[in-house]
């Protein structure tokens, strides 16, 4: 267990001052969020305090007195995360670390809190061509609203879950699920998801998307056009014509610059759509899922014609989707027909290899969160000082030890991928809101410049031996 906190105590219950929620918990018993407890009379954080060793990858330290070269933290220093370590709330009060340190000579002061942030939520990239569902559909957990499908990315759809209109916005059962939908997702557990019009999802940060059932295997290699521009001289003078099946950009070989670079001659396939430059369609067919993300199940449903100025029978022609798992090989009859064939094995090594080039389907959940005034509190008096040295990179942010990207602009809005941080590092109050760790270090002579609580800096020497801690290995 981690440091105790003062707490009012009255006929044998204490009431908790972590959180606005202000529990009132008997002996022996912990609060709502399970985060603190009445030990003995004495409020106490139940979840111990989490500190990285060999953290090499972990914090970078600015160079201030020219005895730093610019590494990470180097191996053997232990670094103090957030994990367990308590809030700062009621706000007014310094953080519940504030830890002073040394690193290859460099005086460095590392202020540890965990943030309670009603203002939250979480970006999920899913690697898939699949359909999930409408641009800005509804995504539902338990038959609430948490989020909406955004817009997609290459090779993967995206989804963003959370912030305060669900939290705290709608009812209070919008909320609640809300908030077990983004604690789940953050401490890396499973969630099924349904979007409004489109799929029923299993998300997970670090593991393959479930969609409809069917678990994703892997994310595709580039768009059609894309796959293409990579495999036509593998193709050239072994097969007539290529066409890649994509639910975004179709990819027409013998068209596409990449076939005209190679003197291919153009075959007279049609395909249905929307001609962008030559060799690219779009809309060739309806999003689904079958080939390249389309509703195509038969490949030659999107053929709207064949030229016969152009095309001969006896021409070969190969129709793959952009992941490889979907292929076919055919050979034009005297109608010029395409009959399916056994494919070639020089042509399905090519194949083979589209799959080979294409990463495994993952799911990624990213923490977004603004970190207000009760964690700036917890470091200065004056906090937009804070703020400024946050944008001036003389401060760092990290979220359990793992680096954040502040975005630019106003205020200090953090994002980080959770699987870099360690397991369970987040927690909730019943606000609701999340509790999330974070990090703020700087040089000793930075923290002292912007009105740091320099009164409150402990040496890491006195965080290493209190009871309940815990020490893990840093990435």
């Amino acid at each position: 267990m981690s440091d105790a906190k003062t707490a009012t105590k009255d006929d044998g219950l204490i009431r908790c001052d972590a959180c606005p929620v202000l529990c009132r918990i008997r002996t022996g018993r912990s609060g709502a969020c399970d985060r603190y407890a009445n030990v003995d009379g004495v409020l106490t954080r139940v979840d111990p305090l989490v500190v990285l060793e060999n953290a090499e990858k972990q914090v970078p330290f600015t160079e201030t007195s020219g005895q730093w070269n610019g590494d990470l933290v180097p191996k053997g220093h232990t670094f103090v995360t957030g994990v367990g370590s308590g809030t700062t709330y009621p706000d007014y009060k310094p953080a519940p670390f504030i830890v002073g340190a040394t690193a290859d000579g460099v005086d460095t002061v590392t202020v540890v809190s965990e943030g309670v942030f009603s203002y939250c939520g979480v970006k999920v990239k899913i690697d898939t061509d699949r359909y999930v569902g409408p641009e800005t559909a509804a995504v539902y957990a338990d038959g609430e609203q948490v989020g909406h499908v955004t817009t997609a990315e290459y090779g993967s759809q995206m989804l963003s879950l959370g912030g305060v209109r669900h939290l705290t916005g709608g009812s209070k059962k919008e909320g609640r699920v809300t908030c077990d939908t983004l604690l789940a997702l953050c401490n890396k557990h499973a969630v099924d998801l349904e979007v409004e019009g489109g799929a029923k999802i299993t998300v997970q940060a670090g593991k393959p998307p479930i969609i409809d059932g069917d678990e994703e295997e892997r994310m595709r290699v580039g768009c059609g056009s894309a796959t293409i521009g990579i495999f036509a001289p593998q193709w050239h003078g072994k097969v007539d014509e290529v066409i890649v099946v994509d639910d975004h950009i179709t990819g027409v070989l013998t068209e596409h610059q990449a076939g005209q670079f190679l003197e291919m001659p153009v075959s007279g396939i049609k395909v249905r759509g929307r001609r962008s430059t030559p060799g690219r369609y779009f809309q060739v067919a309806e999003h689904g899922a079958g080939w390249g993300g389309t509703d195509i199940t038969n490949p030659l449903d999107i053929i709207d014609k064949v030229d016969p100025k152009k095309a001969r029978p006896g021409m070969t022609l190969l129709m793959v989707s952009t992941t490889g798992q979907d292929s076919a090989y055919f050979v034009l009859d005297e109608e010029l027909k395409p009959v399916p064939a056994s494919m070639p094995d020089e042509i399905k090594l090519v194949v083979d290899r589209i799959a080979e080039n294409c990463e495994p389907a993952l799911c990624t959940v990213l923490f977004m969160a603004g970190a207000g005034g009760s964690l700036r509190a917890g470091v200065t008096e004056n906090p937009v000082r804070l703020t400024r040295s946050v944008k001036e990179a003389l401060t760092r942010v990290t979220c359990g030890g793992a680096p954040a990207y502040i975005w630019p602009g106003g205020g200090i809005t953090v994002i980080v991928d959770v699987m870099a941080m360690p397991e369970n590092s987040f927690g909730y109050v019943p606000t609701p809101a999340l509790v999330a760790p974070i990090e703020f270090s700087m040089s000793r002579e930075d923290f002292e410049a912007l009105g740091g609580h320099m009164d409150s800096i402990i040496p890491i020497s006195d965080v290493l031996t209190r009871d309940g801690l815990v020490k893990i290995a840093g990435n």
